[in-house]
């Protein structure tokens, strides 16, 4: 832990940097929130709000309204899991069909072996990205779950980390199972309600009673408001929580605290809330995640201490949040739009530095700037990677890489991207990256073979298997 004097956290500085930069990078809406745990429970908590929640209308952000914290979701789901694991009710090891009896893949003999800690670390081999709209009644999950059948694992189990929102309505279903509960009902009653959220919820009707965050996309006139407010209801457990920045530092302030409220109440055991933290899996990408992965969080490694944390993007917005358990420290940025990113790596590097004296790991850049893209149909394919919701084709001749990405999946209410092309510059071996048109912040792509052979490409988190072309590690 830094040992420097500690000052008050300037709300009114905090204040002027969100602003100016949310406007440098185009971000309609965002809030920042800042705790620092005290001695005998006195915190000192920071809430800041800035612009709006939806350009068509000029409504103001305020500290009260709520924004899709998408993927930061899947902390809270695991959270409730390793509740119903400290009551005994399942372990880590328990097979998911033990609890589940109508889960199966197009391969039962994988799906057999798939543990409830396969999905909560990401190397259960599901393919992750299947969005399958499932309705809105009650019984979303059990019916994402049948639906699961037909599908094929992407790599052996165990065998390599690949990020699986797919995992997460297992999760979900496992929770409703062993409750006897909706999952959006469990998650109030055992998580929300003991923590004291005010506004945390999963479905719009909870939402419209607060101001509701919508989600921006790029156009050449600015930021317009997208066609749909959330994702599906079957996905809920992977990223339907939406919340203020205080109701994600007071989840944070548990897991900080050892899985205890302010008050002392337990949502936890302190065993369950440091092996959520403890080393479970490498990734072999360690610049767009994190370097690696516990149990529902995310692993960093920034000047020599650790933090842990997780992000998380819905349609047209994004959130972060990261916890820095030595200092006793959690910052959370929720935003509706703009490039994001770029914003979480500006002003998380100030905030940490600030506040901490802890400098955040700085954005990965390539070795020399790529050429121009141009001709990339002319060029051969090198290799084909594919998942559920992508296809990512390398074509090239020498140094000249194009990488070409293709949308397959599909959310309610939004059609898939155009395919786009970005030039390849290299990162290390192995590794390359690219930046999105308008983006500062540079995107890696790892090349790598399994014990097996099999070759895969890392991008987005995601382990994407060869299946056409030589592949890059030959």
């Amino acid at each position: 832990m830094s040992t420097h004097t500690q000052r008050p956290i300037d709300i009114d500085h905090w204040r002027e940097r969100l602003a100016a930069l949310a406007e440098r990078h185009g971000v309609p809406g965002a809030q920042l929130g800042i705790l620092r745990l005290g001695a005998d429970g006195d915190d000192e908590v920071v809430e800041i709000a800035h612009g709006v929640l939806n350009v068509g209308t000029g409504h103001a952000v305020d500290t009260g309204s709520v924004f899709q914290i998408g993927s930061i979701t899947k902390v809270w789901t695991a959270t409730v899991v390793l509740s119903l694991v400290d009551e005994g009710l399942l372990s880590l090891d328990t097979p998911v069909a033990e609890t589940l009896p109508e889960f199966d893949l197009a391969d039962s003999e994988h799906a057999a072996r798939i543990t409830v800690r396969h999905l909560l670390n990401h190397t259960s081999g599901i393919d992750g990205d299947m969005f399958t709209d499932t309705g809105r009644g009650d019984d979303v999950l059990h019916r994402y779950v049948e639906g699961l059948r037909d599908s094929a694992p992407i790599h052996p189990l165990g065998a390599t980390f690949s990020y699986c929102n797919a995992g997460f309505p297992l999760l979900g279903r496992i929770i409703e199972e062993l409750t006897g509960s909706v999952w959006d009902q469990a998650m109030r009653e055992r998580l929300y309600s003991p923590l004291g959220l005010t506004r945390a919820g999963t479905l719009p009707e909870e939402a419209v009673l607060h101001g509701a965050a919508v989600g921006h996309v790029a156009d050449p006139a600015g930021a317009v408001p997208v066609p749909v407010w959330g994702i599906t209801r079957s996905m809920g457990p992977a990223g339907l929580v939406h919340a203020n920045a205080g109701d994600v530092l007071a989840f944070a302030a548990m897991h900080l605290r050892g899985g205890s409220t302010a008050g002392g109440e337990r949502v936890l055991a302190p065993e369950s809330a440091e092996i959520m933290r403890r080393h479970s899996v490498d990734l072999p990408d360690p610049d767009t995640l994190g370097d690696s992965w516990g149990l529902g969080w995310i692993r960093y490694g920034w000047g020599g201490y650790r933090l842990v944390g997780h992000d998380g993007n819905t349609i047209g917005q994004s959130a972060f949040l990261r916890l820095f358990p030595e200092a006793g420290l959690a910052v959370t940025l929720l935003t509706n739009g703009g490039q994001a990113k770029d914003l979480y790596q500006e002003l998380y590097g100030e905030v940490f530095e600030e506040v901490a004296r802890v400098r955040i790991r700085p954005a990965p850049t390539p070795v020399a700037e790529p050429g121009p893209v141009s001709d990339a149909e002319d060029l051969p394919l090198l290799g084909a990677y594919r998942n559920a919701g992508q296809r990512l084709e390398v074509r090239g001749r020498g140094e000249r890489l194009v990488l070409r990405v293709i949308d397959l999946g599909k959310l309610v209410g939004v059609e898939p991207e155009p395919p786009r092309e970005h030039s390849l510059a290299p990162l290390r071996e192995g590794a390359y990256l690219f930046r999105p048109e308008g983006q500062r912040t540079w995107v890696p792509v790892t090349f790598y073979a399994l014990e097996s052979g099999h070759e895969y490409a890392h991008s987005g988190g995601r382990a994407m298997p060869l299946v056409e072309g030589e592949g890059l590690t030959r």
